[in-house]
């Protein structure tokens, strides 16, 4: 629903003008990120508008067939790599997981400089989805990177050296930065994530020279008492209810963030409603400006306008996904427009200047909606997504997942289409009864056991069939799918598409895939080794056009999906930089073996009540990293197999003691006691041997089938 007014009255909100921010005169300037040069990539989505559309033509439909691995290099951090390289005057400026930043020769692939800002590895207990970062940005003579626990730090861009630190989080318990920063009229934009713990939502504008905050925009109201920093918020506070302001409210702006030169303005999205059971809170309402488009002044921060793409979220449906500001002709009509396809499964059109609803449309089957209010753009719920409410299961089409999710999707002007990396992937819904919230881990008061993926080779088979991806080309003007390219599992990569008639992108199953733009016919791959998950890039040194991506598997399709994690058949973390050109003849080393776990756990102990017990603090603390049912993706250890399983006292000193807490498994002693741990110790025990039986009654099969 947009909204520009409440109660018909004009909303003034935020600060007054502040005074410009001194223009850097070297190095990448204002200008020059205004109208980037052909062969350059200098911002997370390349221009303002984040089309992730390149001009360059050196690599067209006509000779793709001759790209070949020019140079590679290897990633020292095995976590799911999720980020977009810049390049600028010959050096290729990367993150990787753990927020370090490397930079090379963009010609050789020479290593230039290395910078780890060394996050503690405890932080990952309250990152949601892998150890993941997203890209730095680049401004005058500094390289700039907001690192998984929650600092801004500003390097050397020509020697990687640490010109300041600081943190910008309001605390470092509930919040993580995994998005890249932005640079808007001289200050560095910049968001957090963490609203699946107690995170309120907020956008800030930074000095680059210092790091000190310039504006701020929160996305949820506070606490009533304490009064609200602005009308927007005042009138926000009016779509919630019960204490919503106790667990935060969420709403996190983690990703995306997009300028708009044309209006001035800055548009993001934001996350899901903390908790997603909204009876968790009390919760009830709209509960603005969760899973929203909003927009504010990019010199001041003030609410200018918002658009709810899902009210009442309950589902995890954040509108956190890419923003692509463009004009394109609509029923003959000129329109400068915001293209956004969050996670609800709907492509949304809107006026980029006021927030007008023009269109949406369902791009992905769509089950927890009943339709779209074709003059206001709201969405209907169907009363039977409204899990909470019907105490029934709910399973969600899409999922929490998300039928677009983190990866950047790309405009194409010459083509008119928005290239969207699409997962169809279901989730089941079970509202926790009697939920209370704890100090640690995911607070999204839904009841994770009773949801767990059951040890049934039937339904097993069943979800996976069912869990699948697919590249969308989206006809922006005519709301309507141009092409579609089939693939095997969710979590593929971002997208590139240029101006060769090329679209780029690489897949959870292993191979960095070109095709036609006009068509959707495959051209050209490449096997990476490896799952990938982020979005390619292409720059120009000298007249020779190179295409990179940053390649290897993790995320949150790893960490938590249990079964489903290795769909993709590539889910061994391989972390690569790979950069390409045509006639290149460069080839990867032999890929490692992979390693085949037996299953051999100790029988099975305890009551049914016990195990019971185990499964339910399984699936509120541990899946989240470990993996549905128990079983773990290709990055976190599968507790089915570890040894600790076998003792109460080894399991105790890991989940009370903390041992492993360098490893990022933290202490859970202020949420779980030795009855706790030694209940979870007998559902891990349980499944194990229940998925042994299954391996063998699925051998059984095999061997019969022969």
């Amino acid at each position: 629903m947009c909204t520009q007014a409440f109660g018909g009255a004009a909303i003034a909100a935020g600060p007054a003008k502040r005074k410009a921010a001194p223009a850097v005169v070297s190095g990448v300037t204002g200008a020059l990120l205004a109208n980037v040069p052909d062969g350059e990539w200098l911002s997370y989505g390349r221009d303002h508008w984040e089309q992730r559309f390149s001009p360059l033509t050196g690599v067209n439909d006509g000779n793709v067939a001759n790209l070949g691995l020019a140079w590679s290099a290897d990633i020292d951090s095995a976590r799911g790599q999720e980020a977009t390289p810049l390049v600028h005057d010959g050096v290729l400026y990367v993150s990787t997981a753990w927020s370090m930043v490397k930079a090379y020769d963009a010609t050789t692939g020479k290593p230039k400089w290395a910078f780890d800002p060394k996050v503690p590895r405890e932080t990952l207990i309250r990152a949601c989805c892998d150890a993941v970062n997203r890209g730095v940005a680049l401004y005058g003579n500094k390289l700039y990177v907001a690192t998984l626990d929650g600092r801004l730090v500003a390097l050397d861009k020509d020697t990687g050296k640490l010109v300041w630190s600081r943190v910008v989080v309001p605390n470092q318990q509930d919040y993580t930065i995994t998005g890249a920063p932005r640079i808007v009229k001289g200050r560095i934009i910049l968001g957090s994530a963490g609203a699946e713990y107690k995170a309120r939502g907020y956008i800030a504008a930074y000095d680059p020279a210092t790091g000190k905050e310039v504006w701020k925009f929160h996305t949820v109201p506070g606490n009533p008492k304490a009064g609200f920093e602005n009308k927007a918020l005042a009138a926000a506070a009016k779509t919630w209810a019960g204490k919503w302001w106790e667990l935060g409210g969420g709403g996190t702006v983690w990703d995306s963030i997009t300028y708009d030169p044309t209006t001035n303005l800055v548009l993001f999205g934001t996350g899901n409603a903390e908790p997603w059971n909204p009876n968790g809170a009390g919760r009830a309402g709209d509960s603005l400006y969760t899973s929203s488009i909003v927009a504010v002044n990019a010199d001041t921060g003030a609410y200018v306008w918002h658009f709810q793409e899902t009210p009442e979220d309950r589902w995890d449906f954040d509108s956190a996904q890419q923003i692509t500001i463009a004009d394109v002709v609509i029923d003959g009509v000129k329109r400068h427009v915001a293209m956004h396809a969050p996670k609800n499964g709907h492509v949304f059109l809107l006026d980029a200047k006021t927030g007008k609803f023009i269109s949406a449309k369902a791009w992905v089957p769509v089950n927890w909606a009943t339709g779209v209010d074709p003059a206001t753009g709201r969405v209907t719920i169907n009363p039977d997504a409204r899990y909470e409410k019907t105490g029934k299961p709910f399973v969600s089409v899409p999922g929490a997942v998300g039928a677009h999710s983190w990866q950047p999707q790309s405009y194409s002007p010459k083509t008119g289409l928005l290239y969207i990396p699409t997962n169809l992937a279901a989730f089941p819904y079970v509202a926790a009864q009697n939920w209370k919230p704890t100090d640690i881990g995911f607070q999204t008061g839904l009841n994770g056991y009773a949801t767990a993926m059951p040890a049934d080779l039937k339904v097993q088979q069943g979800a996976k069939a069912a869990s699948t991806g697919e590249l969308v080309a989206w006809d922006v003007a005519r709301q309507q799918a141009a092409w579609r390219v089939a693939l095997p599992a969710p979590s593929n990569g971002g997208v590139l598409s240029t101006a060769g008639n090329l679209v780029f992108q690489g897949t959870a199953g292993g191979q960095f895939v070109a095709y036609t733009a006009d068509k959707g016919q495959q051209l050209w791959s490449f096997p990476t080794q490896t799952g990938v998950i982020a979005a390619p890039m292409t720059y120009a040194i000298k007249g020779e056009q190179y295409v990179a991506i940053l390649v290897g598997w993790g995320g949150v399709w790893d960490v938590a999906t249990g079964v489903l994690a290795n769909k993709g058949g590539a889910a061994r973390n391989i972390s690569r930089l790979l950069v390409f050109k045509l006639g290149a003849k460069g080839q990867l080393p032999p890929a490692p073996p992979s390693n085949q776990m037996v299953l051999d756990p100790p029988p099975s102990f305890g009551t049914a009540t016990q195990i019971t017990h185990g499964g339910q603090l399984y699936g509120r603390y541990c899946n989240v990293c470990h993996g549905d049912a128990a079983v773990a993706g290709g990055l976190n250890p599968d507790l089915r197999h570890s040894g600790v399983i076998s003792s109460a006292d080894a399991l105790k000193l890991v989940v009370l003691g903390g041992q492993l807490h360098q490893q990022g498994m933290v202490s859970f002693k202020s949420a779980l006691n030795a009855d706790d741990a030694e209940a979870i110790r007998a559902y891990l025990v349980s499944r194990a041997n229940e998925d042994k039986a299954l391996e063998a009654q699925a051998a059984g099969g095999a061997a019969k089938g022969r």
